[in-house]
């Protein structure tokens, strides 16, 4: 899958399962990623800096395959500018748990997000899960308003933070097929 760009002519980016060979460019990224949005993630900076390349060469190793949990990134063939997480709900078997998704501030808007998410749903289906699921912190309206352009809904489920208990999460739902 691929993404043409918009039209001030940025390069197209490759949709596509994360693969062992990116994890030094992956690990650039997260680290853009906690630095440009730290509420989003649970970890901070600090805690992924530190983060041997080993580690991340296995977190990424076990993603790269396999229907449990994958990653997709956004290649546009130098620094990785989208990511995106999907992984096997714990007690919900039909649902995919969205997570770590993040598009470069100079992508946004792009349609970037638009693929990324279309790649998870796909694997998703693959795999039998036909809904997706995501938590947003409450007061990111971006983010909201972003999902809810590609069709998730507020489910009403109020959630604290897993790392910060002042802060509370939304959750949001769609299914995989195609909206």
């Amino acid at each position: 899958m691929t993404t043409d760009g918009d039209a001030v002519g940025r390069p197209h980016a490759d949709i596509r399962r994360i693969r062992p060979a990116d994890t030094a460019r992956m690990r650039a990224l997260r680290l853009e990623m906690l630095a440009d949005a730290p509420l989003a993630f649970l970890e901070t900076l600090a805690e992924a800096a530190a983060r041997p390349h080993t580690e991340y060469a296995a977190r990424i190793a076990k993603v790269s395959t396999g229907t449990a949990q994958a990653q997709f990134v956004a290649d546009p063939g130098g620094r990785l500018v989208g990511h995106i997480g999907g992984m096997a709900h714990p007690t919900e078997p039909r649902v995919t748990l969205l997570y770590a998704v993040y598009v470069t501030p100079a992508w946004r808007g792009s349609g970037l997000l638009a693929e990324l998410v279309a790649a998870t749903a796909a694997w998703s289906r693959e795999c039998r899960r036909d809904e997706l699921m995501l938590e947003v912190v409450v007061g990111n309206d971006r983010a909201y308003r972003a999902y809810q352009r590609l069709g998730f809904t507020d489910t009403g489920v109020r959630l604290p933070h897993p790392t910060i208990p002042a802060l509370r999460e939304l959750q949001m739902r769609r299914p995989t097929s195609p909206i």
